[in-house]
């Protein structure tokens, strides 16, 4: 399988992390890219670089006023003069009868969903070679590739149309499947991140188009904890379209493999032309998240799952964070797509 990667992605180094009011560093760090880079030269995949497609594919899915606060936020901090080394917002309007505002620090709240996203002074660059690594990977599908897997970082599955949070600033799986859009139909994107892709859910939540499914740890005590409930089905034209998976915390390989089977069987019916995998590895039962525990075999299991599913396949990286085994997850979840393809 060719896989997608720059070194890029290094001019994102975020370090602020808020855990039950104690401060800790993120474990988002450019080190995760390193071991999953590993994890695809053990699987000998061909790399590729991404090709640089500008800001069309980004404003398919992101507000204007969202993609221009971003590249303008860092300028804008700094001339502050007595700003802190990351941009973390200290309010988060809900928006109620709420005004768009002018001052950096309330663009700042405005755009972020909490503080888990914060901004440095590469943060842009990172997240705009993310979505390239992302659309390239799915053009490649589009021209003729049976499966791709796109090494983005920062991942994506956390922002909305125009906020970030959870590590994620722009949407890449979103972003992939608008891409794909232009040739299928109808395009599915499954998560299988131990966290709902919130981000995802709510872009396209009144969209048939696009089905977004998602399999994560029960959010009642999990991130994000207001988003990813089964009653959640999408709104409007896109009813029936947002199916939430949620399972116990602690759940292992055969709990995970039922819930699987009822988004290969949504799926089915949906009869899509393309699939986005959504690839959060940090349902491993050694994430340092601690959220579900599937085992690296397990992993081998999910692959071979979607591969039956019979779908041109495009794999966007979401979470996964630092553990001695993230690259032998990546080698596993790949290694069973391809005997199973």
């Amino acid at each position: 399988m060719k896989a997608v990667h720059t070194e890029l992605h290094r001019s994102h180094d975020p370090q602020f992390f808020l855990v039950r009011g104690v401060v800790k560093r993120t474990t988002e760090q450019p080190e995760r890219a390193d071991r999953l880079l590993k994890g695809l030269k053990d699987g000998k995949h061909q790399l590729v670089e991404p090709t640089t497609f500008g800001q069309g594919p980004r404003a398919r899915i992101h507000s204007p006023e969202y993609l221009s606060f971003l590249s303008e936020a860092w300028d804008a901090w700094t001339a502050l003069g007595d700003s802190g080394p990351e941009m973390i917002g200290n309010i988060h309007p809900v928006r109620h009868a709420a005004t768009y505002p002018t001052h950096i620090v309330g663009k700042l709240g405005w755009h972020t969903a909490d503080t888990a996203a914060p901004i440095g002074p590469g943060t842009w660059a990172a997240a705009c070679v993310a979505t390239d690594v992302a659309v390239t990977a799915a053009q490649m599908v589009m021209d003729g590739e049976d499966a791709t897997y796109a090494l983005c970082r920062p991942p994506g599955h956390h922002a909305y149309r125009d906020m970030a949070g959870g590590f994620c600033f722009l949407n890449n799986s979103a972003i992939a499947a608008a891409h794909l859009r232009q040739k299928h139909e109808r395009v599915v994107i499954l998560d299988v991140d131990v966290h709902h892709g919130n981000g995802t859910q709510g872009i396209f939540y009144a969209r048939p188009d696009v089905y977004t499914i998602s399999i994560h740890a029960d959010p009642v005590a999990y991130y994000p904890y207001v988003w990813g409930y089964a009653h959640e089905r999408g709104e409007g034209p896109g009813l029936g379209a947002n199916l939430n998976i949620p399972l116990p915390i602690g759940t292992g390989d055969d709990g995970y493999m039922q819930a699987l089977e009822a988004a290969r069987r949504a799926i089915e019916s949906f009869a899509p032309g393309a699939l986005v995998i959504a690839l959060g590895l940090d349902a491993s039962e050694h994430d340092p998240l601690k959220g579900l525990a599937v085992t690296t075999p397990g992993f081998r299991r999910i692959g071979q799952a979607i591969a039956k599913m019979g779908l041109p396949t495009v794999f966007v990286q979401e979470g996964g964070y630092l553990s001695d085994i993230l690259g032998a997850n990546l080698t596993s979840v790949l290694a069973g797509f391809e005997e199973a393809r």
